[in-house]
């Protein structure tokens, strides 16, 4: 039994998809909650949601490609909880295009979300778990950050970097008791997913093993395993998620 009482816990892009689910499961588990998300009625909403079941929790509006940002988003938590104790760096985004025809802007905004403010707001909350001698950190990759993908470049250098940063953070961070891992989703059904035609979505559905998408709710249950003292002796690991994508035969 998974028990996250008294623990404090960010999620960024937390609003909706993956990194509300997220919440949603660490608050059932007992977990005090930060929703880090850019959009302030989706980020109130959730947090009037979350509050309504039961769960503490409060609003950080912000940009986590702002280091400034980062640093209030992990000074809110712990002026207003006593702690950080779990960071979820989920928030992420996409353009994609084909290398040849890929801006430098369209570069530069996701590696500067996914990459960059996943550093910064991991660099902004150790200062805090250094001093308690303890937390645990879960980064979000990607299945297209492990095998590539067309149309995504940047997407899948930001993720395969989260990768590179999750097991050097592992390392130095393993003599303070601060644990850090990655969780790499396969194919997720979200609101962005949605927007894929019909006829690729069920392309991709039948290409996986397990034969469907996955649920946020399946990152999420890994998110509270990963957090919790379930996985003390976990760190520097990336739990792939994707109903079975790396096995011999799949696609």
């Amino acid at each position: 039994m998974i028990d996250l009482t008294g623990k404090a816990a960010i999620v960024t892009g937390g609003a909706r998809g993956i990194g509300k689910a997220t919440l949603h499961k660490l608050g059932s588990l007992g977990a005090k909650l930060v929703v880090a998300d850019m959009n302030p009625e989706t980020t109130n909403a959730t947090v009037e949601e979350f509050k309504k079941l039961g769960y503490s929790a409060i609003a950080f509006v912000g940009d986590i490609s702002k280091e400034d940002q980062c640093v209030a988003l992990i000074e809110a938590c712990q002026n207003e909880y006593g702690s950080v104790d779990i960071l979820v760096n989920n928030a992420g985004i996409t353009k994609d295009g084909l290398l040849m025809r890929m801006k430098k802007e369209a570069w530069d905004a996701v590696i500067a979300v996914n990459l960059t403010g996943t550093y910064l707001c991991t660099q902004a909350a150790i200062k805090y778990m250094m001093k308690q001698k303890s937390g645990s950190i879960i980064n979000l990759s990607s299945i297209a950050g492990e095998n590539g993908n067309v149309g995504q470049t940047n997407y899948s250098a930001s993720k395969a970097g989260v990768i590179g940063f999750t097991k050097a953070c592992g390392l130095e961070l393993a003599s303070r008791n601060i644990r850090v891992n990655a969780i790499a989703p396969g194919f997720i059904a979200t609101e962005m997913t949605d927007a894929i035609p019909e006829k690729i979505r069920l392309s991709i559905q039948n290409s996986i093993p397990l034969k469907r998408a996955g649920q946020p709710e399946d990152i999420a249950n890994a998110v509270a395993f990963l957090a919790s003292d379930a996985s003390s002796f976990i760190t520097g690991h990336i739990l792939s998620v994707n109903g079975g994508g790396f096995l011999p035969g799949a696609g």
